[in-house]
């Protein structure tokens, strides 16, 4: 994101950092390891046009499960991170069956969780 510096000429620009966005995605959701590239790069498409700085996509693998997950909520909490995705509300929902994961992740650590697609 940039902007023309206040009494600048049109053509000096000032660059502002933008925030980070993480990600996230339940890879036995998925069909393909093609499809997991193609969810990636959707996140990073979503994060371009809203304005972020795609950070690292954690991908919990059923064999080493929770501990994307964990390392997501790390990373949030250190690098004061607002905002996560993911391609589907699925990817959250999956993670317990008795409680709403989404909404505890967010109260615990602050930051929302959005959904980079208007799938389910």
């Amino acid at each position: 994101m940039s902007a023309v510096a206040k009494g600048q000429p049109p053509d000096c620009r000032v660059d502002y950092p933008r925030p980070l966005l993480l990600g996230f995605i339940l890879k036995h959701l998925l069909m393909s390891d093609g499809e997991l590239a193609d969810i990636k790069v959707q996140l990073e498409q979503f994060a371009a046009d809203e304005g972020f700085a795609m950070g690292t996509t954690y991908v919990e693998e059923t064999d080493t499960a929770p501990a994307a997950f964990e390392a997501l909520i790390e990373a949030v909490n250190r690098y004061e991170v607002t905002t996560v995705v993911n391609p589907s509300r699925l990817h959250f929902a999956a993670l317990a069956v008795r409680h709403d994961v989404k909404d505890t992740f967010e109260r615990a650590t602050g930051a929302r969780v959005v959904v980079a697609s208007s799938s389910p």
